[in-house]
């Protein structure tokens, strides 16, 4: 077909394009391993033998049986489908693939380095693995032909269209965006905007009972994306759920930044946004204390801005909550790949004093640690196929990306990811003050989800031994997002606690003596957060207070609003 060649070269353009800007987000592939250079990389030479007779004989026997018959497809949901197996070539394709895939890994697990360089090959193995399946090709992927035949050429068109869509918009669609509108049918909890400053508004939320505890409750949401993962849909808002539960609820609401806010800094967003937000709650609320929930980086602002509240002799915070939240940097998962001394001080020479990371290249990274969940499965599906993905708000919203000052980008991948700053006492000055978080002596509830490979599961543990107050544990099922947004109503995925509350030295000991629950986590941290919200009042009948904190517009109000 005239259309195959077109196809062919864009799709090839499209994601070398895109692979190159995930991949510079952090650092360049080619500079994954110093010790990537083959003159430089040494093996195991046992290893190496054994891999080396183990493919022969594993080639050897797929090559002479594919002679006579389809060999077996692997067990890969890639290759799940009938139409595989009954494609004598596919099945063989699948089956190749199979056993190089294996073999590549099998030699990056060869290499004798440290385990730094080590793990940088792995991943790099990884992402080539993955991006080299039989089924991210049409001439090699059965079910795409079929379905080519099928339709008599329609699904190929549709998949040209739908490419060239992406490439309008910079990344591969991982949901049908056309069926989600903020503040229409996502970020849809009745509320108003009370309070502004140029780096983020402060939302206050309609009472849904007639009561409200006397202690408000402000949620710091990450500052890499935006607020509304955390209020969905009606039936999945955690912001719903709290106000459902008689709390006061507020909410920060990060401006997307751009060429105006590209000096800002980490002492802007502490200073000027997490404390001043608690200030304006407190005097909304005339509350002495509030409580406060932060996610992700989100946690990592909140615990940062109590530490030099702490300095500074204030305690406006009665407990916190801090989750998928990284205080301590020991172990940060595959992140670790791409962060070192060489692409820190690259990143502050290029936009430490100024500039901005676009959020679609940030996206862009994320994706490609998952690469087969959150891109290979979407370009089969979107473009060999011709199919519209389903509509899913979760994923509308993590395409939804935000941009980042270069100055608090660089501050952070210096003091957190690099040197792991935060965690020793007195190392770091923020806003005019030495912070310890060992003076945090606040109640504290913090969840880490088991699957998550943004914030390890270790490391959310890793913050029951930084903070000195009293702490409760929960771990969740799932990952990074799908184990937070959780509700309790949907009755899915489970949770584990410790009757006793004892938190050991390691994760693996605090396992061993917990229990599974099923379902959310949510019930479990409303019963803890009710113990520390305080009596009984009557709920506001306006939003804000006074003349100074009046309402401006309405929730989800024009920050959430502007693009990338």
């Amino acid at each position: 077909m005239a259309s195959e060649p077109i196809w062919t070269e864009g799709v090839q353009q499209f994601f070398t394009e895109h692979w190159s800007k995930a991949l510079q987000t952090f650092g360049q592939l080619g500079t994954v391993a110093p010790a990537a250079d083959a003159a430089q990389v040494q093996f195991d030479v046992e290893k190496l033998q054994a891999l080396q007779q183990r493919y022969i004989a594993q080639a050897s026997q797929l090559w002479s049986g594919g002679l006579s018959q389809a060999p077996q497809v692997p067990k890969d949901r890639r290759f799940a489908s009938e139409n595989w197996a009954q494609n004598p070539l596919a099945a063989f394709t699948a089956a190749a693939y199979s056993l190089n895939s294996h073999a590549l890994m099998g030699m990056a697990e060869a290499v004798q380095a440290d385990e730094k360089t080590r793990q940088r090959i792995r991943f790099a193995v990884e992402q080539w693995v993955a991006a080299m399946a039989p089924s991210n090709f049409l001439a090699l992927n059965p079910d795409a032909q079929k379905k080519a035949l099928e339709t008599k050429g329609e699904s190929l068109s549709k998949g040209l269209q739908n490419m060239l869509q992406d490439m309008g918009k910079g990344y591969v669609s991982m949901t049908d965006e056309s069926v989600f509108e903020v503040g229409k049918n996502v970020a849809t909890t009745e509320g108003a905007v009370v309070y502004e400053n140029d780096i983020f508004q402060l939302l206050e939320y309609k009472p849904l009972t007639e009561k409200v505890h006397e202690r408000p409750f402000l949620l710091v949401p990450p500052c890499i994306n935006k607020f509304y993962i955390l209020d969905l849909q009606p039936d999945n808002s955690l912001i719903r759920y709290a106000v459902s539960q008689g709390h006061r609820t507020f909410v920060i609401s990060w401006r997307n930044p751009d060429a105006s806010c590209a000096h800002l800094t980490w002492d802007d967003y502490i200073e000027r946004a997490v404390i001043e937000a608690i200030g304006v709650v407190q005097e909304i609320a005339g509350a002495a204390q509030i409580n406060a929930l932060g996610f992700c980086v989100g946690g990592t602002m909140l615990a940062t801005a109590l530490a030099v509240l702490a300095a500074r002799g204030q305690k406006p915070v009665a407990s916190a909550t801090l989750l998928t939240t990284l205080l301590d940097f020991s172990d940060t998962g595959i992140l670790d790949v791409f962060i070192d001394e060489a692409f820190v001080k690259s990143r502050e020479a290029q936009m430490g004093q100024g500039g901005l990371l676009k959020g679609q290249e940030l996206a862009a990274t994320f994706s490609f640690l998952r690469p087969n969940d959150l891109v290979w499965n979407y370009v089969v599906g979107n473009y060999l196929k011709g199919e519209t993905p389903p509509a899913f708000d979760l994923l509308y919203w993590n395409s939804d990306a935000t941009n980042l000052p270069g100055p608090w980008y660089a501050w952070y991948l210096r003091n957190t990811y690099l040197e792991n700053n935060l965690i020793q006492p007195g190392k770091l000055t923020v806003c005019g003050e030495k912070i310890d978080f060992g003076h945090l002596d606040l109640p504290v509830y913090i969840y880490g989800s088991r699957e998550d490979h943004i914030v390890p599961i270790n490391a959310s543990y890793a913050a029951t031994k930084v903070l000195p107050g009293d702490k409760r544990f929960v771990m969740g099922a799932s990952g990074h997002i799908a184990g937070v947004i959780n509700p309790p109503a949907k009755n899915k995925r489970s949770h584990w606690i410790r009757s006793d509350n004892a938190l050991p030295q390691t994760l693996e000991d605090w396992i061993a003596g917990a229990d599974e629950f099923a379902g959310s986590w949510w019930t479990d941290w409303a019963q803890w957060l009710k113990g520390h919200a305080g009596k009984q009042i009557a709920a506001p009948k306006r939003y804000g207070k006074g003349t100074k904190f009046k309402e401006i517009e309405a929730a989800p109000g024009r920050y959430v609003l502007q693009k990338a």
